[in-house]
């Protein structure tokens, strides 16, 4: 079904549950960190409900620091980091549910940077994501730096139901300005219709395979993108590629010299998913 941005009714705004009060953080470790505070565990989430109109409305914005969300226009949320990190020793949580027929997307503000904590603790940052029947998200942050001497896993799991449209792109830098990146172990789980979709699991931050050419190369950037829908055949290109997937959908796989580099070789592997060229921008969503 067509996506079509969501506005809200003439003369009347959405109302929202916005539980924007930040949940109190729950410390789990006694040190603190180098950005002066100490461990914290956080939920944060989204929900979607389809208003009598037939429009998205944001039923539910609930922030954890330093996960806040904020509702930035009809359909669309940023995400906004209200502390210093993922820093060692968190466990960071966003939970998003896009109803049946609604359309929701999610942005950040600036990249994430992930921190080392004081005592070598690894940091976790875990996404849910249910899509609904006829719904669609797009989930495109800005990237995630690795800072030197962090410890950090991310997971990722989405249900999606078997009509759902979804572009979700990754994109992880290998530490700050001429430093070497802490260690990132990746984990991407995704179903539609209750069938397997894509499994996908990468480490980033170890020096004996980093530098080969056969995984980072010179690259200081690695991203991906999943969409689903019709997927074209195998299109390679300079730095990026075009994967089909056994199910319907695509994966978009680059590696970059720096951030820019890395985005817009994700751009033109995300264009390539359909044979106009017009890439899921064509669902109206406005592009990064």
């Amino acid at each position: 079904m067509p996506v079509t941005d969501s506005v809200p009714a003439p003369g009347r705004a959405p109302a929202p549950v916005h539980d924007d009060a930040p949940t109190p953080a729950r410390p789990v470790r006694p040190e603190p960190g180098p950005a002066g505070r100490r461990s914290m565990r956080a939920r944060a989430a989204i929900v979607t409900r389809r208003d009598s109109g037939g429009r998205t409305v944001l039923a539910t914005m609930r922030s954890g620091p330093p996960l806040t969300v904020r509702a930035t226009a009809p359909g669309r949320v940023h995400l906004v980091s209200t502390a210093a990190g993922p820093l060692g020793g968190d466990d960071l949580a966003l939970d998003v549910e896009v109803a049946p027929g609604t359309a929701l997307e999610v942005r950040s503000v600036a990249s994430t940077l992930v921190l080392p904590g004081s005592a070598g603790a690894e940091s976790v940052m875990t996404i849910t994501a249910r899509v609904g029947a006829g719904a669609s998200l797009r989930f495109a942050p800005e990237p995630t730096v690795l800072a030197a001497g962090c410890l950090h896993r991310t997971v990722v799991r989405l249900d999606l139901a078997e009509d759902a449209r979804v572009l979700w792109r990754e994109e992880i830098v290998f530490g700050r300005y001429g430093e070497r990146p802490g260690r990132c172990h990746s984990r991407f789980d995704a179903v539609l219709g209750g069938v397997p979709l894509l499994r996908q699991e990468f480490v980033v931050g170890d020096p004996e395979i980093d530098g080969s050419s056969a995984v980072y190369g010179d690259a200081r950037c690695v991203g991906s993108t999943l969409i689903t829908g019709r997927a074209p055949g195998t299109v390679v290109g300079d730095g990026w590629a075009v994967l089909p997937l056994a199910g319907p959908g695509t994966l978009v796989s680059a590696l970059g010299r720096d951030a820019v580099e890395l985005r817009r070789r994700l751009r033109h592997g995300e264009e390539a998913t359909t044979l106009d060229g017009a890439g899921p921008d064509s669902w109206s969503w406005n592009r990064p």
